[in-house]
């Protein structure tokens, strides 16, 4: 079996999980709060199912949504129909994103970013979001440092999601690689769906988060064009960071 990027399993817990107008830790407040003032258009990279486009969209806001998952896209655009909404939603990697418009703003919640898994995609990916803001438009996202889970071959969590209509899914976790020198893990996840009793449907995912330092992120930034770089913690505006387990979330402008 191959290895799926967010397909349907994935999304169906991701759904059960992180649901639509679902704050983690106040981002979603935080993300409001530094949009409200928008008069233009906002993109909303890795937008997922919607958890953070659809309260941005019902608030007025004009907001588009991007991913490379057309599993995630599927669903972020029926929860949208669900509730009378109208987005442009874009299937593209980041690092080919080509869309028609300019943005006021482009955000990046829940340390998505984190993602991209080649360091040099990474910063082609930050090179089209610098492309694809006006002049003095703002890149807000949020990143994170990764746990100290690091036993190689020996590490498995499990878990399971027992969903609405009554079915299960279960997903083992399994990290397979670390490199503390280069700064990425990659673990592979493995999805189950169970109905009354039976297996019905398999699916496998290599998943990878490649880290930053906090100040190593503002250097990158600033080495893309990005100018007037603010790192604040835990979406409190203008908290310096002070130690690993915060949220770290930068603010940049394009010149």
């Amino acid at each position: 079996m191959s290895f799926s990027y967010y397909g349907e399993l994935c999304t169906e817990v991701y759904d059960h999980t992180k649901k639509i107008g679902q704050s983690l830790s106040g981002d979603l407040e935080y993300y409001q709060d530094k949009l409200k003032h928008c008069k233009g258009r906002i993109l909303e990279a890795m937008v997922g199912s919607g958890r953070i486009i659809i309260p941005l969209l019902e608030s007025g806001l004009i907001v588009d949504g991007a991913d490379y998952s057309s599993e995630m896209l599927a669903s972020c655009r029926q929860h949208c129909e669900d509730r009378g909404l109208t987005a442009h939603l874009y299937e593209s990697s980041l690092q080919e994103l080509s869309l028609p418009h300019k943005y006021e703003a482009i955000i990046i919640p829940g340390g998505s970013f984190l993602l991209i898994e080649d360091r040099q995609d990474s910063l082609k990916a930050l090179k089209r979001l610098y492309e694809h803001l006006q002049p003095g438009g703002r890149l807000i996202l949020d990143l994170f440092l990764p746990d100290s889970n690091f036993d190689v071959g020996k590490f498995v969590e499990t878990s399971t999601f027992n969903l609405p209509n009554g079915d299960t899914i279960t997903m083992e976790n399994k990290l397979v690689e670390a490199d503390l020198f280069n700064q990425y893990k990659v673990s592979h996840l493995k999805y189950e769906k169970w109905r009354n009793g039976k297996l019905i449907q398999t699916e496998l995912q290599r998943f990878a988060l490649r880290w930053y330092g906090v100040q190593e992120f503002k250097l990158v930034l600033e080495s893309i064009g990005f100018s007037d770089v603010i790192v604040s913690a835990d979406y409190i505006s203008g908290q310096e960071p002070s130690n690993g387990t915060q949220i770290f979330v930068y603010e940049a402008v394009r010149k």
